[in-house]
């Protein structure tokens, strides 16, 4: 288990059955890296990950 799913773990079990826009998760990372600037370039990739997902070129 990586360190991270325990965060992942509590996120699911406190906001799992909310229901959340891309533009309401765009503007709490931008919150976030803002408080936070030393994971600009993580949350940059995450976003950009999450962005391409479907994307059949970067497979």
């Amino acid at each position: 288990m990586y360190f991270t799913d325990r965060g992942i773990e509590e996120l699911v079990q406190r906001r799992g059955e909310e229901s959340v826009t891309i533009e309401w998760l765009g503007e709490r990372l931008r919150d976030f890296v803002d408080i936070n600037p030393e994971f600009e370039t993580p949350v940059e990739r995450f976003a950009t990950w999450l962005a391409r997902l479907d994307d059949e070129d970067d497979e």
